[in-house]
C-alpha cells in the first residue's frame, strides 16, 4: 500500500502495518481509521495519534524535524534489540513527507507526568497522575517498581543504557495496576562517550555524568536513573520528605544514586537483587 500516490491497494494488507510511505500523515490516518486522540504539543516536537482501525487501537508517533527523526530512528534500534512485556511494543515504521512515523500497540493507562510545550509541572496537584500514584497502597507501588526493574534487566541484557528515562515514560493503568514503559526513544547502546554538553532528560532523574561532556555513559548511569525512580515512586509526595519504604530500601536508593559511579551497584541486576532483598513493610 502506498499512501496517497495512487498505487493499487492489496485488500489483505493492514493499513498501518503494511504501508511503506505516505505523503501527509494525518489525512492518511483519517482515511484508514478513526483518530480518537491527537497529541500535538509534545515537548519532544513529535506529533502522535491514537487511531482505531477495524476495532483495534494503535498509537502512531511521527516526527519531521531532524532531531525528532533521529530520535525515532534510535527507537527503531531499541525495539529491535529489547523486547519485554512491560515495554510498549513497536509494530511498524513508515516514511512520511520529511520524516518518519512509528506504529505501536495502544496500551491503556495514564502517563504519570505529561509535560507539553505549553505546560510543565503538575506533579503535585491532588488530581495529577503522580499524586494519585503516590496514594496507592504500597504493594501496588512495589509491583510497578518491579515492572520497571524487570524491563531494565532486558535493557541491560541487550547492551543498552537508559537515556531520558523519567516519569513521563511511565504509563500506569489505575484499573489493572499494570505499568508499561513508553518513549524509550533515546536509549542507546553502551557504554558511550558524551560528545555534547548534556544528554536529554529530566534533571531530577539524571546522573551527574549526563551533564559532563567527555563522560562515559554506561550501565552505572542506568543504575543511577533507576535509583532515582525508586526514590521518587516510593515516596508519598513530590518533595522526597515522605518515604514509605524501610530504611534498608532507602539505603539501596542511596547507593544506587551515589555521585561517584564506582560507588553505585555495578549492574541493574545487582540493584534489582538488592532492592528485592529488602521487604517493604512501612505504609
Amino acid at each position: 500500500m502506498n499512501g496517497h500516490d495512487g498505487g493499487t491497494c492489496d485488500p489483505s494488507a493492514h493499513p498501518l502495518l503494511d504501508v511503506e510511505s505516505v505523503d501527509l500523515l494525518e489525512p492518511f490516518l483519517d482515511g484508514v481509521g478513526n483518530v480518537f486522540q491527537a497529541f500535538r504539543e509534545q515537548d519532544s516536537g513529535c506529533v502522535s495519534y491514537g487511531v482505531a482501525v477495524d476495532g483495534e487501537r494503535w498509537f502512531v508517533k511521527s516526527a519531521t524535524t531532524p532531531a525528532g527523526v533521529a530520535s525515532l530512528r534510535r527507537a527503531l534500534a531499541v525495539h529491535r534489540a529489547v523486547r519485554h512485556p512491560a515495554i510498549v511494543p513497536l509494530r511498524h515504521s513508515f516514511r512520511i513527507r520529511g520524516g518518519l512515523a512509528l506504529v505501536y500497540l495502544w496500551v491503556d493507562g495514564t502517563v504519570l507526568y505529561h509535560p507539553t510545550v505549553s505546560a510543565h509541572g503538575g506533579r503535585t496537584a491532588w488530581d495529577s497522575p503522580m499524586a494519585r500514584f503516590h496514594r496507592l497502597p504500597l504493594p501496588q507501588v512495589l509491583a510497578a517498581v518491579n515492572q520497571i526493574l524487570d524491563a531494565h534487566l532486558a535493557v541491560e541484557q541487550a547492551g543498552f543504557v537508559a537515556v531520558d528515562f523519567y516519569d513521563g515514560c511511565m504509563l500506569y493503568d489505575f484499573t489493572t495496576g499494570r505499568l508499561a514503559l513508553c518513549d524509550v526513544d533515546e536509549y542507546r547502546p553502551g557504554p558511550f562517550t558524551l560528545t555534547t554538553d548534556r544528554l536529554p532528560g529530566s534533571r531530577r532523574y539524571m546522573a551527574p555524568e549526563e551533564f559532563r561532556q567527555g563522560a562515559t555513559i554506561e550501565i552505572r548511569t542506568t543504575v543511577y536513573v533507576l535509583g532515582r525512580a525508586l526514590r521518587l515512586l516510593l515516596d508519598a509526595g513530590d518533595q522526597e520528605q515522605q518515604w514509605r519504604g524501610t530504611a534498608g530500601q532507602l539505603a539501596v536508593t542511596a547507593r544506587a544514586t551515589a555521585h561517584d559511579p564506582g560507588q553505585r551497584y555495578a549492574t541493574v541486576a545487582a540493584l534489582t537483587h538488592a532492592s528485592r532483598a529488602t521487604t517493604i513493610t512501612a505504609g
